[in-house]
């Protein structure tokens, strides 16, 4: 697989690793969410008197399913690029490896803390653990807490 290009890399900058997201955890995250909104919906039906509660079901099911494929093309276009300085994400967002203070686990989701307090979300990692290690790593951090 030929290195990634970026314009943004500077001179003699090289990419380590490129973190890109998982389809099976995309899917896997979606179905929880969707599991969510149809007992949510059923919950809120049966709440309301309304004799029709399975109802909650579908349209918890339908709401998360339309996100899901709306949102897909955008959320595997997305691609983090680690190189020797720096962390390259989308949308233009450039990190410093210096800069980065903490990584936090959420669910499938790597965040990263930096010293200046911005957040950034590296969403549907398939090895959430191995994402964290590789940061560590190159930004010389210890252990996860």
């Amino acid at each position: 697989m030929p290195e990634p290009t970026d314009p943004r890399l500077a001179e003699g900058e090289t990419v380590r690793h490129t973190f890109r997201p998982d389809r099976g955890v995309y899917l896997r995250d979606n179905a929880w969410m969707a599991a969510v909104a149809m007992a949510g919906g059923m919950a809120i039906l049966w709440l309301m008197g309304n004799p029709h509660v399975w109802t909650g079901a579908i349209g918890g099911l339908a709401a998360i399913a339309l996100r899901a494929w709306y949102l897909s093309d955008e959320e595997f276009a997305v691609q983090w690029l680690l190189t020797d300085t720096r962390l390259l994400g989308p949308n233009e967002r450039v990190v410093r490896l210096g800069e980065i203070t903490k990584l936090n686990k959420m669910a499938s989701t790597v965040q990263i803390i930096t010293s200046t307090g911005d957040k950034h979300l590296m969403k549907y990692q398939g090895n959430r653990d191995d994402t964290i290690r590789r940061l560590q790593s190159a930004a010389g951090l210890g252990a996860p807490e």
